[in-house]
């Protein structure tokens, strides 16, 4: 068997985020090699990008958390999980095939089936598919950087398992600062609709305006490739997103970290495994996590990833938040 691998940098986590903009591993080998130099003095993260995963953290079932998984779900001996595998690493990504999806969220997902005793069944879907796939029944969880948020609560329930960390982050060679919403006034920012990103940034919008000072424009991106390539063209100032991106990003030189904000802001918020409100399936979720965090596989995947600094202590199903 071959197993093709890639180096990635671990940056400390003070900073965030951006997307990749390749949509294979392949891809992100070769222009990793590229960009060894650049890397240079931070600890390296060794991770294996073949379709096997061989090296995959693993635990194993958990019988009392297995009992909780409703009988409906349990039935075919699956559990069927949506993830946006769109080239994201180290989130979700697609392997050397350029067909399976890998990824920390992947490996969180898979940690949650052996713990109920199910096989792992990914569903490649898009961001914008999610809500749909979950109500529909085409999946019976997500893992895919959703954070909890007083919407969402009203239709979906969620086992958090991160913190809801996002990044702004500008080329290279960008002198700006963002840590509150005048740090915005009449820049161009890249967001993706319906994420907590452009909430945030409508937000902050309302309060220039209010102040007297002009609002961001947003611009709005589908993928993570072309919010990519439009802040190297200089089409937008910076891009709201994800932290792990954002790390992966940095570490390769593609960007640089300019602030952080809580997905929450201006509360608290997490990332959460999602599934549909009031089936009792996130109940076993729950355990699931729990079971990975008492063995260690938990902390060990985080690590994996280089995401440490993102744990969190305990999950915690449908947490309170600011409506």
């Amino acid at each position: 068997m071959s197993r093709a691998r890639t180096t990635l940098a671990v940056l400390p986590v003070a900073a965030a985020l951006l997307l990749s903009a390749c949509s294979s591993s392949a891809d992100i080998e070769a222009e990793q090699q590229a960009d060894t130099g650049a890397a240079g003095a931070s600890q390296a993260l060794v991770v294996d990008t073949s379709p096997e995963q061989a090296d995959r953290v693993s635990t194993d079932e958990d019988p009392d958390a297995a009992a909780l998984v409703p009988a409906p779900i349990a039935a075919d001996g699956k559990l069927t999980v949506g993830i946006v595998g769109a080239g994201d690493p180290p989130l979700a990504f697609l392997a050397d095939d350029n067909s399976t999806v890998v990824g920390s969220e992947v490996d969180i997902a898979s940690l949650v089936a052996e713990s109920l005793g199910l096989e792992l069944d990914v569903r490649n879907i898009s961001w914008e598919q999610w809500p749909l796939s979950v109500q529909s029944g085409d999946v019976e969880a997500v893992f895919s950087n959703v954070g909890v948020n007083a919407e969402r609560l009203q239709l979906f329930d969620f086992a958090t398992y991160r913190q809801g960390i996002m990044a702004f982050t500008a080329a290279p060679d960008s002198d700006l600062s963002i840590a509150e919403a005048k740090d915005v006034a009449g820049l161009t920012l890249a967001v993706g609709s319906g994420t907590n990103q452009e909430r945030i940034l409508l937000d902050w919008n309302k309060a220039n305006e209010a102040a007297g000072l002009e609002p961001a424009t947003l611009d709005y991106y589908a993928n993570a490739a072309d919010a990519l390539l439009a802040i190297k063209s200089g089409r937008v100032d910076a891009y709201l997103g994800p932290n792990p991106n954002a790390v992966y990003q940095q570490s390769k030189g593609q960007v640089a970290v300019v602030g952080t904000v809580n997905a929450g802001w201006p509360n608290t918020t997490y990332v959460a495994a999602t599934t549909l409100k009031g089936n009792g399936l996130v109940d076993a979720v729950e355990a699931g996590l729990q079971h990975a965090f008492d063995d260690g596989s938990y902390t060990e995947t985080l690590e994996h990833w280089g995401l440490s600094d993102e744990a969190v202590d305990a999950p915690v199903v449908n947490p309170q938040v600011a409506s």
